[in-house]
């Protein structure tokens, strides 16, 4: 039903079946100490039946987006892209499991990282925080479909730290905005956060026998920490809910029911939560933080077919949304006040990821075209 999520999963299923393998280095030690299931049938209702719906007037045209790079000639798909803290490199992960890492000016291929000796897919990245308290940069965290999260020192190309979750499929990891802590999420339903320094697990979230609080009944896509509130964690994926996790009690403190979550497709900016859906209607949609309601259905329009989206997130200065999917296989850009579109980028297959520049003045885009491509956004 989900050709992202299907794939990833398809991907991954033959390393089921091999012996499993425990948290493990690499053994070259760690740059920083030597460089300055099926998915659910059961629909639970949204949050309130219809909140404030956005303009539906039909826009008479859509502007493409300028684009200022496009690479090309992939051996497989790119199912996640990032830009690195300084917004000088864009790292994009394949379903081969190969990461190459480009020069975010001229797309220039720079590095290139095996995270899977398995060929199995790269499903998700993200490079450490500039503010993390360390003095090696250029630190990228990688999550692949065998179940391996992996620190990366880019610009070294070494491996610094393997982290094995036997039985499971990593499609979801992000950093706290200081770069103490990670979290991991996928096929197992339970959200893991980790310590940066000892890269060690602290905690386990999830619901189950003996816990008082909700939790994940299927797959987690996306996760997102609170990038003011280092206590809160959002998680979202296959059972059509967001779950807000406060990391002092270990629980989740509120649901958002209705979003169905299929990538890496949540993100906070403020008190509004943007939720990307895989399914033809209310896929855009903005949530309010502090209550958990629905603040808006951000409409679709003028397409030639639905667009089923893998991909959501706000731009660093909270101007822009930016979302994009299968079906119409396009990315578009919306006006954080209007909820308008303003540009678009049209592709021949679907769009797995986007990701905003620290600047918010360009998007990389990750797609089933065999393409990595950057974009201007206007200001």
């Amino acid at each position: 039903l989900r050709p992202l999520a299907a794939a990833m999963a398809s991907a991954a299923q033959s390393a089921e079946d091999d012996e499993p393998r425990g948290s493990s280095d690499d053994g070259e030690g760690d740059v920083d100490e030597g460089i300055e299931d099926t998915p659910s049938d059961q629909t639970s209702p949204p949050a309130r039946s219809l909140a404030a719906t956005a303009p539906s007037r039909v826009p008479i045209s859509l502007k493409p987006l300028a684009q200022n790079w496009s690479v090309g000639a992939h051996s497989s798909e790119v199912f996640c892209v990032r830009f690195s803290s300084d917004s000088t490199l864009v790292a994009a992960g394949l379903g081969s499991g190969v990461v190459r890492v480009y020069q975010a000016q001229t797309g220039r291929l720079s590095y290139q990282l095996t995270t899977s000796d398995k060929g199995l897919p790269s499903t998700a990245m993200r490079f450490r925080p500039a503010s993390a308290s360390t003095k090696t940069r250029n630190v990228l965290l990688t999550a692949n479909a065998d179940g391996c999260i992996q620190h990366w020192h880019v610009t070294s190309g070494k491996c610094l730290h393997t982290i094995v979750e036997p039985d499971n499929q990593v499609f979801a990891i992000d950093y706290k905005a200081d770069g103490s802590k990670f979290a991991t999420a996928g096929k197992d339903y339970t959200v893991r956060i980790y310590d940066e320094a000892t890269k060690t697990k602290v905690a386990d979230l999830s619901s189950g026998f003996g816990k008082k609080h909700a939790g994940h009944s299927n797959r987690v896509f996306s996760l997102r920490f609170h990038p003011t509130d280092e206590h809160m964690l959002l998680s979202a994926g296959w059972d059509n809910t967001i779950q807000m996790w406060d990391l002092r009690t270990e629980g989740s403190v509120r649901s958002i029911f209705g979003p169905h979550i299929c990538g890496d497709s949540v993100d906070i900016s403020g008190n509004d939560i943007v939720s990307g859906s895989w399914r033809p209607t209310e896929q855009l949609q903005l949530w309010d933080y502090r209550s958990g309601e629905l603040i808006a259905n951000v409409p679709w329009l003028d397409s030639s077919e639905p667009c089923l989206l893998y991909a959501a997130q706000f731009s660093a200065s909270g101007k822009h949304i930016a979302a994009g999917g299968s079906g119409a296989n396009e990315v578009r850009l919306f006006s954080r006040s209007s909820l308008e579109p303003v540009g678009v980028v049209n592709l021949s297959k679907g769009v797995y990821g986007v990701d905003f520049s620290t600047d918010s003045r360009a998007l990389a885009i990750a797609a089933g075209d065999l393409s990595v491509r950057v974009v201007a956004v206007p200001a």
